[in-house]
């Protein structure tokens, strides 16, 4: 682990290249919002906020001692809807990103409104964890490839105990949108779209750190 470790880039190059993520990640164009957004907190929908960055950064430096490699990170941003791309994949160095659509678990949703109404990290509770955690090795299970993960925050650290990991489903593909407006629901885990999970696993890997939160 610190052999891999030592491999990382330093500090002044995460803040530089948080700086340039901050200000120049673009996304594609998105769907409008339900009328009721007006009532939620902003997003935009082409750069990562600044204030979820800087959380994420602070997270990553609290943990750097369980992080193999502090190269990219991955954020889930939970105050948007899943409707919209809210899963970034960045890469600290160069600023570049790429976002995917990612779905919440049911019982952070209960009414189905496509918005995280609140997480939880109790077994059973078909929730979604707010909090940092590290990718762990993938495994073949009943849904298919998937990446387990290690919660790091007292907020997640049933996660492993829980079963929650990053997988493909169907109910995470684009053409959801279409058909229902919004993303179906989890069990808490991270699941994105089947022609997605390749480049997610190929960028984001093991011993990388995966932020959630709805900041």
């Amino acid at each position: 682990m610190s052999d891999l470790a030592s491999l990382a880039p330093t500090r002044r190059g995460l803040l530089r290249g948080a700086a340039v993520a901050a200000c120049t990640i673009a996304v594609p164009a998105l769907a409008a919002q339900p009328p009721y957004a007006e009532s939620r907190p902003l997003v935009s929908p082409r750069i990562i906020r600044p204030a979820l960055l800087r959380d994420a950064l602070a997270a990553m430096s609290r943990h750097e001692d369980r992080l193999a490699y502090r190269d990219r990170i991955a954020i889930a941003d939970f105050n948007a809807p899943s409707s919209m791309p809210r899963f970034y994949l960045i890469d600290l160095a160069s600023g570049d990103t790429t976002t995917f659509f990612v779905a919440h678990g049911n019982g952070s949703d209960p009414a189905h409104t496509g918005w995280v109404q609140r997480f939880s990290n109790t077994p059973g509770s078909n929730a979604s964890s707010e909090g940092a955690f590290v990718t762990s090795d993938y495994y073949v299970g009943k849904h298919g490839r998937s990446q387990r993960l290690i919660g790091l925050d007292p907020t997640n650290d049933k996660a492993f105990e829980r079963a929650i990991v990053i997988h493909a489903a169907w109910y995470a593909n684009p053409d959801m949108l279409r058909t229902h407006g919004q993303l179906g629901r989890s069990q808490g885990c991270f699941a994105v779209a089947d022609g997605d999970l390749d480049q997610v696993f190929g960028r984001l890997g093991p011993g990388r750190m995966l932020y959630s939160a709805k900041i």
